[in-house]
């Protein structure tokens, strides 16, 4: 009798300890599929403000952007606007969306 309650408290405890690890590698439901949007890196790489909301964020990962300080970008990142972060997947200089060269006839 005594080794059939040490075997139930044993598999009470694996069943216990299986059902933490595999809670624990549950992916975070905040966390949403990366979204590419555009602006510029701060000159320190720490914060990134958007160009179409000028909202700052902070970099989770400025290693990323190592390079890019000052830059206009499109970064690739999760953003997490609750805390007001972006972790960086990618990023890609930005295209100029400056004024054309346009051929002007005198």
């Amino acid at each position: 009798m005594k080794k059939v309650m040490i075997l139930g408290f044993a598999l009470a405890l694996l069943m216990s300890a299986a059902a933490v690890a595999q809670d624990t590698m549950k992916q975070d439901s905040s966390m949403k599929a990366p979204i590419n949007v555009t602006g510029k890196i701060s000159d320190d790489g720490k914060s990134f403000v958007s160009d179409k909301d000028g909202k700052t964020w902070t970099i989770k990962n400025p290693e990323a952007v190592k390079g890019h300080e000052g830059h206009h970008v499109t970064l690739n990142a999760h953003v997490y606007p609750d805390k007001g972060e972006v972790h960086v997947m990618s990023l890609k200089m930005a295209k100029d969306n400056g004024m054309k060269n346009d051929t002007m006839q005198h």
